[in-house]
């Protein structure tokens, strides 16, 4: 089968795509027929060494697939070959197969595309967590969405108008805020060329942001945490931006806020049933059409690299997939 492997350490440029073994599945795997994978931010991280994880060398980069199970190893009574399903990898989803924990995979809607399925998993699951447990969003809230023209930020969106928010979505540009606006965000703010504090202030008549959705860090999350509003919530995401931002603390104080971390993939781990729970909602949102993942590029397998470099630098609006099978029924 083929694969993208990362050899070493470096760029994306350096990926190359070349035939390997097929995966054979361990006791409590199942090997999935890759159709579609999306790229995510730590797939530009796991091929430099900069990400939690550093898989040995040959590895394929691609956390995230969806596909048809293949193979079923011992151990497996839920899945049968056929099956069509969402998978969450961690690496090696940019190959025509790949060999997953049974506890990694998720039935997807018979209904779902598989580009749509290889997109639905992280983000939708990361947005709907930080949202629903840790940022305990309520109707006519006002959410704040930074980075809301990335995969996590217009999922975000989705979800918080689907919850009854108000959401205002900020992002750098006018083309990411279409597509924010798109998704069904109220008001849009440019931080490119907009005070981000003062507009927030202004369309929330001095109150602040219930709820602030922070994947960027850096100097957004500067000014957002000075943005909440009394008892407020910031949701620590990520931080694509590059630069982890430090707190001062006494700006919570004053506010009586909290500045809240969100780690889906333990929550998962942890919490299995509430996480079920989450995806059941999300499937039925999707089912009335409330979700939709917009997909701005497809690229094929050899193209995979363009597509990491071009997440790297921030171009992406929306989620970017990798169609490793042409047949995409």
């Amino acid at each position: 089968m083929k694969a993208l492997l990362c050899k070493a350490f470096g760029p994306a440029q350096s990926l190359v795509v070349e035939d390997v073994p097929a995966p054979e599945p361990k006791r409590n795997e199942v090997v999935v027929q890759v159709h579609s994978a999306s790229v995510n931010f730590p797939d530009t991280l796991i091929i430099e060494g900069k990400y939690q994880f550093k898989p040995p060398f040959p590895f394929a980069p691609g956390g995230e697939a969806a596909g048809v199970v293949v193979a079923i190893g011992e151990g497996v009574s839920t899945l049968r070959q056929g099956d069509k399903v969402m998978a969450l990898t961690g690496w090696g989803s940019f190959a025509e197969q790949v060999a997953v924990p049974a506890y990694n995979i998720m039935p997807m809607p018979a209904s779902m595309p598989f580009d749509e399925g290889a997109s639905f998993a992280m983000t939708y699951g990361t947005s709907m967590h930080a949202l629903r447990q840790r940022g305990n969003l309520q109707a006519e809230e006002t959410l704040l969405v930074l980075g809301a023209a990335g995969g996590v930020g217009l999922a975000a969106v989705e979800i918080g108008k689907a919850m009854g928010a108000r959401v205002i979505a900020a992002a750098s540009n006018a083309s990411k805020l279409e597509a924010a606006r798109m998704a069904g965000a109220d008001e849009l703010i440019d931080y490119s060329t907009e005070d981000l504090k003062a507009r927030v202030m202004a369309l929330t008549a001095g109150q602040g942001a219930d709820v602030i959705y922070d994947p960027v860090g850096g100097d957004a999350f500067d000014t957002a945490v000075r943005c909440l509003a009394w008892n407020g919530r910031l949701l620590v995401i990520g931080f694509a931006s590059g630069r982890i931002p430090q707190l001062p603390v006494n700006l919570a104080l004053l506010k009586g806020a909290a500045v809240i971390g969100v780690f889906w993939g333990a929550f998962a781990q942890r919490q299995p049933h509430d996480n079920a729970s989450n995806f059941r909602q999300l499937f039925a949102w999707h089912g009335e059409g409330r979700l939709r993942p917009l997909i701005s590029a497809r690229y094929s397998l050899d193209q995979a690299p363009q597509a990491i470099q071009a997440l790297a630098e921030r171009r992406a609006v929306g989620k970017l997939v990798v169609q490793v099978r042409k047949d995409q029924a």
